[in-house]
């Protein structure tokens, strides 16, 4: 003998409003949780949020105004700025311990830091006579 099992029952889902779509979109997106994590997470089918992946996800890098390329462009563009400060940094107080004669960067700083500054010293005292 057969079991006779009931009618399948479709699950129920509630309307998902168009932040909370985006959100989902915006997280999946940037790998913080994946397609099945958030519909576990916010009661939502699996298709549902493939296809406002398809439909939404155009939309959400034109509110947001820039691209993967355009983001690690601007990226790399800070990085260097960055770096450039650090080197000026190290610069000056290569000087001011030179002037001094107070070693400042091992007491204070990182020892990778420190070293990058001793060798700048080493550089400017060659450079000096």
């Amino acid at each position: 003998m057969k079991e006779q099992k009931g009618p399948c029952r479709k699950k129920s889902y509630e309307k998902v409003g168009f932040d909370l779509k985006l959100l989902i979109i915006d997280q999946i997106q940037n790998g913080r949780i994946s397609v099945n994590y958030a519909a576990k997470k916010y009661n939502i089918s699996r298709s549902s949020i493939d296809y406002w992946l398809k439909k939404y996800s155009t939309l959400e890098q034109k509110k947001l105004g820039m691209s993967k390329k355009d983001e690690i462009k601007k990226l790399k563009e800070r990085i260097e700025e960055l770096e450039f400060v650090k080197d000026f940094q190290q610069d000056i107080i290569a000087d001011m311990e030179l002037i001094t004669g107070v070693d400042l960067s091992k007491k204070s700083l990182p020892k990778t830091l420190a070293d990058e500054i001793q060798k700048k010293k080493t550089n400017r005292l060659k450079e000096n006579g």
